[in-house]
């Protein structure tokens, strides 16, 4: 497996030097898994920001060979969770598939005094699709999972 850190010069670049953007993770099958840092945008309110985080992450993956349909995890903070739904609106107009799995939380601030929102996500790309796109597929039938307790 082979690892490489990277900030690509094709995206916004990062607010200082300390640390990469993008983990790009090989896999042994083919494809990769891209897990991009937490980022934030300037903007005037919450769906301003949402926008340049969403335009941010776009530029991240495309660098990568991705796009926002790869993305399979998503964490979101938010400094007011009474801003859920701005967020929600403008997440909506960006990941218009499958929606990926996900977390949001409320935090007491972010690194940058401004910002109102930090998103990261892991993104795979050029991995083989799975059997199933929605539901538990074979894998989870073999293996004894199921999506509720056995009543």
């Amino acid at each position: 497996m082979r690892v490489t850190l990277d900030s690509p010069a094709a995206a916004p670049q990062p607010a200082n030097a300390y640390y990469s953007q993008v983990a790009r993770v090989e896999l042994p099958g083919g494809g990769a898994l891209l897990y991009l840092s937490g980022q934030v945008a300037e903007g005037a309110d919450l769906a301003a920001q949402s926008r340049g985080v969403f335009e941010t992450v776009a530029a991240l993956l495309a660098a990568h060979g991705a796009t926002l349909d790869d993305i399979v995890n998503i964490r979101t903070y938010l400094t007011d969770l009474d801003d859920l739904p701005a967020y929600g609106a403008v997440r909506r107009e960006f990941l218009t598939g499958t929606p990926p799995t996900s977390m949001t939380f409320e935090v007491s601030r972010l690194f940058r005094p401004d910002a109102l929102v930090e998103v990261e996500v892991v993104a795979a790309v050029g991995a083989p699709a799975p059997e199933h796109a929605s539901g538990w597929g074979a894998a989870g039938a073999a293996s004894g999972v199921s999506p509720r307790p056995a009543a």
